[in-house]
């Protein structure tokens, strides 16, 4: 078996197991340089290359640097090492980058120019939902269209149809959640709202989300207090769920709880990363 088809196997494996990695490929070389187009290299976000090769440390920090922040904010990239004087004939400086190019200076004995695509695969984002009530459902479905892992965590005695999702928990107690950017709604509307904020704002989450008017909240917020919570920990549950669209049918609700995390997701993307060497 061929390093390119081990490394696309690989590819497959870590997309299949929804870890976030990136994949860098040498598109072209002008003159001497240790890799050659074609060339491959998967890089996980501590910075490893676990697999593959697109040569030495003359494009090693570029490269690693570009990957960093490809996984910031999803968007892939393209990097060109070229020697000192062909930076100078283009009139760029190491680091600036030009039509869509980040430029980086070879400062290696071979003076060779190399480029290499920078390409993020991150997971699907994870929607926490507890409740089934319509809302819930609809909230699931209508995540699913659009790439989330859902999981669903209710008592299986209140649903009375099978929720569109990818993992279903039978009580208020979700575990071995999918590890990626996670987003929490609590969507019970009545059945089971303390103890399920108590479990919702135990998970690490970007976003922890209620479906239920400020009152309500209020209300729930004083109870969770005297059994023992954190205000602070309550006070990160957003009440009401989602942006005021003027929503009012379930179908209506979810999506606008959809569009609030969508801000929420995207901004968290331009945010956070996790790639060792900054």
């Amino acid at each position: 078996m061929g390093v390119h088809v081990e490394i696309m196997d690989l590819v497959a494996q870590l997309k299949a197991a929804e870890q976030s990695f990136v994949l860098a490929t040498v598109v072209r070389t002008v003159s001497v340089t240790a890799a050659k187009a074609g060339a491959k290299a998967i890089i996980r976000p501590d910075g490893t290359i676990v697999a593959g090769w697109i040569g030495g440390g003359c494009a090693r920090g570029a490269v690693l640097k570009a990957a960093r922040e490809a996984l910031i904010d999803g968007e892939p990239r393209m990097v060109s090492v070229q020697p000192e004087n062909l930076l100078a004939e283009l009139g760029v400086k190491a680091g600036e980058s030009r039509d869509g190019v980040r430029f980086a200076s070879n400062m290696c004995p071979s003076k060779g120019t190399m480029d290499i695509f920078v390409e993020p695969v991150v997971p699907h984002p994870s929607l926490v939902i507890l409740g089934a009530s319509p809302v819930a459902l609809s909230l699931a479905a209508q995540a699913r269209q659009l790439g989330y892992h859902v999981t669903l965590a209710a008592p299986a005695s209140d649903l009375i149809v099978q929720p569109d999702a990818d993992v279903i928990f039978d009580g208020f107690e979700p575990k071995d959640l999918h590890q990626a950017r996670r987003f929490v709604v609590v969507s019970t509307q009545g059945r089971g709202d303390e103890i399920a904020l108590k479990m919702a704002v135990a998970i690490d989450a970007a976003y922890h989300a209620f479906v239920g008017s400020k009152r309500k909240m209020a209300a729930l917020r004083d109870k969770l207090i005297a059994d023992g919570l954190e205000a602070a920990v309550i006070d990160r549950v957003k009440a009401p769920a989602g942006l005021d669209l003027g929503a009012i049918t379930p179908e209506e609700i979810a999506m606008s709880i959809l569009a609030e995390i969508t801000i929420e997701r995207r901004r968290g993307q331009r945010s956070t990363g996790s790639i060792a060497g900054r």
